[in-house]
């Protein structure tokens, strides 16, 4: 079938910005099909993710709902990705580094699962924390810093949203990422606290995987998300295909493809059986924070 040639998640990511700005503009579906001289159903489509999308079509629709000539060409790169069978996010490529499109489909998903063994996630870390690893490699100035910083803390607000519902978070840490310090004992101490204190939320799990486990399945994965969404339309039709992201110093791979998710899945069932549970981690997690106290 031609709507399952290429990746989802671009074509999911830009319907629904393409919804957004109409939604913003003021413009109903009528209205837009009408303007554009589409079918409703055309634009229907386009806006849920379905199929590859014109390049043309998405300047049309940019034109008509006053978005602006970065976020148009954004938006175009989107739709040139569409196409592609796989999906390579490369930052400050066809789709600007400024644009957060993991930010978007994080916003939109009811279930994460995520592996991390080098640094504290993002969704769970401190302003100090966060400071401190933007420092690390000096490409960007203080400007650039703070706003990433704002950005990265924001997103946590999702984890307290009431509407929609807050999605669930389950996060393993290698024990290697609660002691590796970042910003010096003050800021780890102030984070491993913040942590303990999240793990309380009733959405949020945060365990840890002793290095004591040995070698275990993310040692071959690397840190990674498997985003899962929720049902549409009050439960009438499927969800969308979970999604599974992994970052790197230059760009970000985005994998959903059936074969590609098992894999992960495989992977995270091996992390979820040697990792401990939520108790036994929040006492590591305290332990280690009173160690960097009296160190």
């Amino acid at each position: 079938m031609p709507d399952e040639i290429g990746s989802t998640v671009p074509r999911r990511q830009l319907g629904r910005l393409l919804r957004q700005f109409r939604n913003e503009a003021g413009v109903t579906l009528d209205a837009a099909a009408e303007a554009l001289e589409y079918s409703r159903q055309k634009i229907w489509r386009l806006e849920c993710g379905q199929g590859s999308v014109r390049v043309l079509d998405v300047k049309a629709m940019c034109e008509l709902y006053g978005v602006s000539p970065e976020m148009t060409e954004a938006l175009r790169g989107l739709a040139v990705e569409t196409k592609s069978k796989g999906w390579w996010h490369a930052y400050g490529d066809a789709v600007p580094n400024w644009f957060e499109l993991y930010v978007g489909l994080e916003s939109a998903a009811a279930h994460l699962r995520r592996y991390d063994e080098s640094v504290i996630p993002g969704i769970l870390q401190t302003k100090e924390y966060a400071r401190a690893l933007y420092r690390l490699g000096g490409m960007l100035n203080e400007e650039e810093r703070e706003r990433a910083v704002q950005v990265r803390l924001q997103r946590q607000a999702l984890l307290f949203r009431r509407l929609p519902a807050a999605p669930r978070v389950e996060s393993v840490l290698s024990e290697a990422v609660l002691r590796r310090g970042v910003g010096g004992s003050p800021v780890m101490t102030e984070q491993l606290a913040h942590l303990a204190k999240l793990s309380e939320l009733p959405n949020v799990s945060v365990r840890v995987l002793p290095l004591a486990a040995g070698p275990q399945p993310g040692a071959v994965a690397g840190s990674f998300v498997i985003l899962d969404f929720p049902a549409t339309k009050g439960g009438r039709t499927a969800p969308e295909p979970s999604v599974v992201y992994s970052e790197s110093l230059t760009g970000a791979l985005y994998l959903d493809k059936p074969d590609e998710l098992a894999a992960y899945q495989r992977v995270w069932r091996g992390l979820d059986a040697l990792a401990l549970g939520e108790a036994e981690s929040t006492d590591m997690i305290k332990q280690i924070a009173g160690e960097m106290r009296h160190d």
